[in-house]
């Protein structure tokens, strides 16, 4: 099948791959326009942009996917299918309805659970056990076409929204040549969404990441591993004579059940946890404003934390 991609994210980059081996035609990218991003604050094309250079794979940029040229642009490829991973942008009518083998998505959920724009975070800060991938037919409802095709994976506690989106997208790229072969042969099942079912996933903000202490400390580390590596689980440390100041942002840690009851959420026990609300965090990794990635230890000898020392609630 003739096909056009419809992508910005890393999630599609391996089912590109995949494409790209098959036996399918991948004619046209359409992608977001670069953004500026970086310490230069240099405009940087999307991931899928950048695979499409790398594989001499025709591209072009949309602001507006749905408009004439763009459509135009498309429609000159007569493609028999049109695959969308992590667009981020509404497609109209006139695109759905173009390609006579239709146009189909792979979403980071087992719907009808978690539409939206952040399924894979929100099902780790919920504490989910398993998620999974989901092909589906785009309709003008976000996320809400029928289902042809799924895949599952457990969340295991040590994942973070990084290594289960990078699971999840290996995951996707074989289902997704399987049901292209089935969508050409005419042998798909369309199953449609049972609506009683829905959950969503809306799109994250910088300050869903700022962590108060005082909740359980198995919800901070869902937080801290589905926050993990955007938008960041936050907080400010303060040392306790209070010269001593830094925001970080955690981002692998473990639950303890115990917790000393005379320290107040956010302070650092003889252990140097973090005490909660109910329970104690203990830190693996952190990043400290303006460093890199770095273990816990290295943090507390660097900056001498001791007990009695506070990780305390960004205000918005």
């Amino acid at each position: 099948m003739r096909m056009v991609y419809m992508g910005s994210g890393e999630l599609g980059l391996n089912c590109l791959d995949a494409v790209l081996e098959s036996e399918h035609e991948l004619c046209l990218i359409v992608t977001q326009p670069a953004r500026r991003g970086g310490r230069g604050r240099k405009p940087q094309p999307t991931a899928v942009a950048q695979w499409a250079q790398r594989n001499g794979v025709a591209c072009i940029e949309a602001d507006d996917v749905n408009c004439e040229a763009i459509v135009d642009a498309i429609a000159a490829e007569k493609p028999d299918l049109i695959l969308v991973i992590a667009f981020g942008q509404f497609i109209g009518k006139s695109i759905r309805e173009m390609p006579p083998k239709g146009c189909i998505n792979v979403h980071a959920s087992l719907l009808p659970k978690y539409r939206g724009a952040a399924p894979i975070n929100r099902a780790i800060v919920n504490g989910e056990k398993e998620t999974g991938v989901s092909i589906i037919t785009v309709t003008k409802t976000m996320d809400a076409g029928d289902i042809i095709s799924s895949a599952k994976t457990p969340i295991y506690s040590e994942d973070t929204a990084g290594s289960l989106h990078a699971r999840l997208a290996e995951l996707a790229a074989p289902l997704l040549i399987e049901t292209l072969g089935d969508i050409e042969n005419g042998s798909a099942n369309y199953v449609r969404q049972d609506e009683s079912q829905v959950t969503f996933a809306p799109k994250m903000k910088k300050s869903d990441g700022y962590i108060d202490f005082s909740e359980s400390a198995e919800a901070v580390k869902r937080k801290i591993h589905g926050f993990w590596p955007w938008p960041g689980a936050a907080a400010d440390y303060v040392s306790q004579d209070g010269q001593r100041c830094v925001r970080v942002t955690f981002a692998n840690a473990k639950c303890w059940d115990y917790a000393n009851c005379e320290l107040q959420p956010g302070m650092l026990d003889e252990n140097l946890h973090i005490v909660c609300g109910r329970g104690a965090l203990e830190i693996i990794e952190i990043k400290p404003q303006g460093s890199g990635l770095m273990s816990y230890a290295d943090f507390v000898n660097g900056r001498h934390l001791r007990p009695g020392d506070m990780f305390i609630k960004i205000e918005h």
